[in-house]
C-alpha cells in the first residue's frame, strides 16, 4: 500500500499516470491489433469489427461501474487507515465482479446479434461484427473480475503490477493475432473469428497472472471467500457511485451508435473511416484517461483523510497536465491525420474519411481532457452523479442535433464532426461548473479568520 496523503502531489501523479497510461494503452491495443490484421481482410470486416467496438465500450462501461465504486470506497477507507473496511470492500467488489462475469456470458450473445443486425452498413458488415463478438465475449466477461482486482490495487496506490501484466497479455495477443486471423504458420486463417479468439485467450492469460499476483504477493487486501457473502449496504454504496460512472460510458456508446446510424447512408467506406479514426482517437486519449485515473485515488485517499486542500491541489494539477498533453496531441492530428489512419487501412477512401474525421474532431481534445479530469475527481469524492449529468447534457447538444441534421437534404458527414466539437466545449464548461459546485458542497473552505493576537 502507498500512502498518497503525504508527499508531492505532482510526484504522485507522475508515478501513477505513467504506469496507468501504459496499462491502458496495452488494453486498447487489444482492439487496435485486431483492427490492424482485420483491415487486410477488407472494408466490410474492418467496418464490422469497428462497429462491434461499441459493444466492447458497453462492457467497459459496466466495468467502470464496478471500478469507480471500488476505487472510491476503498481509497476512502485507506485514507482513514481502516484496514478491516478496506478488506471488506475489496471482497464485496470481487463478489459483484463474479456476478457480472456470469451475466455477461449469458446476456451479451443475443445482444451482439441484434445490435449488429441493426447497425451494420450491409449484411457482410453485420456478420463480421457478430462473429467477432461471439469469440470476444468470454474475454470481455473476465474483465469484470480483473477490474475488481486492479481497482483495489489502484486505490491503495499500486499500479506497476497491472501494467506489467497488461504488457504480457498484449504480447500474447500480438503473437496470436496473425496466427489466428491471417493463418500465419497454420495455413488456416480464421478471419474475424480469430481476432476475437486471440483477444479472449490473451485476456484469460492476464487474468491468471493477476490472480497469482494477489495470492502470492498482495498483503494489504486479500481474497477471503467468507467475506463474499453479500453486504447489501456496501453493494448499495458501490452501485450509487458506480452506476453513474458506468452510465457515462453507456452514453458514449449510445452517441457513437447514433453516429454510426447517421452516417450509414455514406456507405461502408465512411463507417470504416470513422471506425478507424475513432479508435485512433481513443488511443490518443489514453494520457487524459490515465491522468484522471491517477488523480482519483490520490484525491480519494486525501478526501478520506480530510486533507481538503490536497484534494483541490490534485484537481488543479490534473487540469494543467491534461491541457498540456491534449494540445500536443491536437497538433499531431492537425499535422498528419492520414498517417495515423494508414496504420489500419491502405484503402484511399477509408484513409480520406478517417483523416477528415481526425482533422476536424481534434479541435475538441482540450475540452475532452477537462471532462476526463472532472470525471476522475467526481469518483474521488464518491459522487459520480454530476459526471453523469455532464455526459447526459450531450444528448441535447450532440445526439438530437445529429439525428435532425441527418434528415435534412444535402446532409454532409462533416456536419456531424462540427456538432461534436461544439457539444464537447459545452460539456466541458458544464463539468467545470458542476465541479466547482461539488467542491463548495463537500470541501470546507480554508479558515480565513485571522488568529487572535496575544495581548
Amino acid at each position: 500500500m502507498r500512502d498518497l496523503t503525504t508527499g508531492s502531489i505532482g510526484g504522485h501523479l507522475v508515478r501513477m499516470t505513467l504506469p496507468i497510461m501504459a496499462g491502458m494503452i496495452f488494453q486498447t491495443a487489444y482492439f487496435l491489433v485486431d483492427l490492424y490484421f482485420v483491415a487486410h481482410i477488407g472494408p466490410a470486416a474492418l467496418a464490422g469489427v469497428a462497429a462491434a467496438g461499441n459493444i466492447v465500450m458497453l462492457v467497459l462501461a459496466l466495468t467502470m461501474m464496478l471500478g469507480a465504486g471500488t476505487l472510491a470506497l476503498l481509497s476512502h477507507a485507506v485514507g482513514r487507515k481502516d484496514h478491516a473496511e478496506s478488506n471488506l470492500v475489496f471482497n464485496q467488489a470481487s463478489a459483484v465482479g463474479m456476478l457480472l462475469f456470469a451475466a455477461t456470458l449469458i446476456g451479451f450473445y443475443p445482444l451482439a446479434k441484434v445490435y449488429m443486425a441493426n447497425i451494420g452498413a450491409g449484411a457482410a458488415t453485420s456478420e463480421a461484427g457478430r462473429l467477432y463478438m461471439y469469440f470476444y465475449i468470454p474475454g470481455l466477461a473476465l474483465q469484470f473480475i480483473m477490474t475488481a482486482l486492479a481497482s483495489a490495487l489502484r486505490a491503495t496506490g499500486i499500479v506497476q503490477p497491472t501494467m506489467l501484466i497488461s504488457a504480457a497479455s498484449l504480447t500474447i495477443n500480438i503473437v496470436l493475432a496473425p496466427i489466428l486471423i491471417a493463418g500465419w504458420g497454420t495455413g488456416h486463417p480464421l478471419g474475424v473469428v480469430g481476432a476475437g479468439l486471440a483477444s479472449s485467450i490473451a485476456i484469460a492469460a492476464g487474468f491468471v497472472m493477476l490472480a497469482v499476483y494477489f495470492v502470492r504477493f498482495e498483503s494489504y487486501v486479500r481474497l477471503d471467500f467468507e467475506a463474499w457473502r453479500p453486504r447489501w449496504h456496501i453493494w448499495k454504496r458501490l452501485l450509487l457511485i458506480g452506476i453513474p460512472a458506468g452510465g457515462e460510458f453507456v452514453l458514449m456508446v449510445v452517441y457513437a451508435s447514433i453516429i454510426y446510424w447517421a452516417i450509414r447512408r455514406f456507405g461502408t467506406d465512411a463507417q470504416a473511416g470513422y471506425g478507424a479514426g475513432s479508435r485512433v482517437m481513443q488511443a490518443i486519449f489514453m494520457p487524459g484517461f490515465a491522468l484522471s485515473f491517477a488523480a482519483a485515488p490520490i484525491a480519494g485517499q486525501n478526501f478520506g483523510a480530510k486533507n481538503w486542500e490536497r484534494v483541490r491541489a490534485t484537481f488543479r494539477a490534473a487540469i494543467v497536465a491534461s491541457t498540456a498533453m491534449m494540445v500536443v496531441l491536437m497538433l499531431i492530428c492537425q499535422w498528419r491525420p492520414d498517417a495515423l489512419i494508414r496504420v489500419f487501412s491502405s484503402d484511399p477512401r477509408v484513409v480520406a474519411e478517417g483523416a477528415k474525421f481526425l482533422h476536424i474532431i481534434s479541435w475538441n481534445f482540450i475540452g475532452a481532457g477537462i471532462i476526463y479530469s472532472c470525471s476522475g475527481m467526481f469518483q474521488a469524492l464518491g459522487n459520480t452523479w454530476p459526471a453523469l449529468m455532464s455526459s447526459g447534457s450531450r444528448f441535447l447538444t450532440l445526439a438530437l442535433p445529429v439525428v435532425l441534421l441527418s434528415l435534412q437534404p444535402g446532409f454532409r458527414i462533416e456536419w456531424v464532426w462540427y456538432v461534436s466539437n461544439i457539444s464537447v466545449v459545452l460539456q466541458a464548461s458544464f463539468s467545470l461548473f458542476l465541479m466547482w459546485r461539488e467542491f463548495r458542497r463537500r470541501l470546507p473552505e480554508p479558515d480565513s479568520t485571522p488568529a487572535p493576537v496575544a495581548a
